[in-house]
């Protein structure tokens, strides 16, 4: 059966201020990117032609309606997408260092994206979509923890390709215990996991991290892990296979949005080719078009409107000659 959307994803929708320069009096000025990763992967997909949904809630203020508009603008889906009353929009403020890595600070005790409700999750969206991807924002606290969790029944019951990525945000937790329990909650559903070098260490305190993801796999039988490691590169683990392919490197302006813009391009490979059948060859091609995705949106600040063009993408693939 067709299915009318290829990706819906839950979660997080909110916007990133991201430091842009000083005025003339030396105060720092701060740009409104829209954001948030689950709407950032389904950004990034849509880019390479994917029909993309998202369900989440956002305050009924100037930002809530100023992230509506924009993913309906970028070709989201937004009947998933409620307005809460009396809670306002998440905001994040983002510092980045010298070397274009970065630190959050959340404006979310609590956020409107905290507040989704289990029957605010549409469940019609879910059922008519060929991957459901979630991460563990959702899950920081209630009643969004157990909407997530709504979500992900219906997606397996609808026999959804359920993909996952953790996004750890230490600062969200009240404890990194919870964090720890939640994002085990997630491995045990999913059927394609992108995690982070230090969130493989975090989660199963092992510092190499074959052996980490090794421990993932015996335990929870995840048939596809893709692991990335910053401008190192990244890495797909499926069945007996270890593939790894280099990263780009380019001088990174900001690397907000750099693990969910490769995370939507390797959903696309994912899609492209199925889960039942890769190889090493289409498993390196997912890595290098999804690591020169992430490098290219490290030039631009935000997320949800930097997207990299396929162009741009199959360009820089080539001048690498890849």
């Amino acid at each position: 059966m067709d299915k009318l959307y290829d990706i819906t994803a839950l979660g997080e929708l909110l916007i990133d201020f991201a430091m842009n320069g000083q005025s003339e009096q030396g105060n720092n000025l701060f740009e409104a990117c829209p954001g948030g990763a689950p709407c950032n992967v389904l950004a990034m997909l849509n880019k390479l032609g994917r029909k993309t949904a998202f369900i989440g809630k956002v305050g009924a203020d100037q930002f809530g309606r100023l992230l509506k508009d924009t993913i309906s603008e970028v070709g989201i889906h937004a009947e998933g997408l409620c307005m809460d009353e009396e809670i306002p929009t998440t905001l994040a403020f983002v510092h980045t260092f010298p070397d274009g890595d970065r630190e959050f600070s959340f404006y979310r005790k609590p956020g409107a994206d905290m507040m989704l409700d289990e029957k605010d999750v549409n469940d019609d969206i879910i059922r008519n979509s060929k991957v459901f991807h979630f991460g563990t924002l959702s899950m920081t606290g209630e009643p969004a923890r157990t909407a997530t969790k709504k979500a992900l029944e219906i997606a397996k019951e609808a026999g959804c390709l359920i993909t996952f990525d953790p996004n750890l945000r230490p600062p969200l937790w009240k404890t990194l215990d919870e964090a720890k329990e939640q994002m085990e909650y997630g491995f045990g559903y999913c059927d394609v996991l992108k995690i982070s070098d230090n969130e493989i260490q975090f989660v199963s305190g092992m510092e190499d991290y074959d052996d980490g993801i090794r421990y993932l796999q015996e335990k929870y039988n995840i048939p596809l892990i893709f692991l990335t490691m910053g401008k190192d590169g990244s890495r797909a683990y499926y069945k007996d296979l270890r593939v790894e392919r280099a990263g780009f490197p380019v001088k990174a302006i900001e690397t907000t949005g750099a693990g969910d813009t490769f995370c939507g391009c390797a959903i696309h490979g994912v899609l492209k080719y199925g889960l039942s059948d890769l190889d090493e060859e289409k498993l390196g091609e997912i890595l290098s078009y999804a690591n020169a995705g992430a490098a290219l949106i490290t030039l631009k600040k935000g997320a949800i409107r930097s997207m990299p063009d396929p162009e741009q993408i199959d360009e820089l693939l080539r001048e690498r000659g890849v």
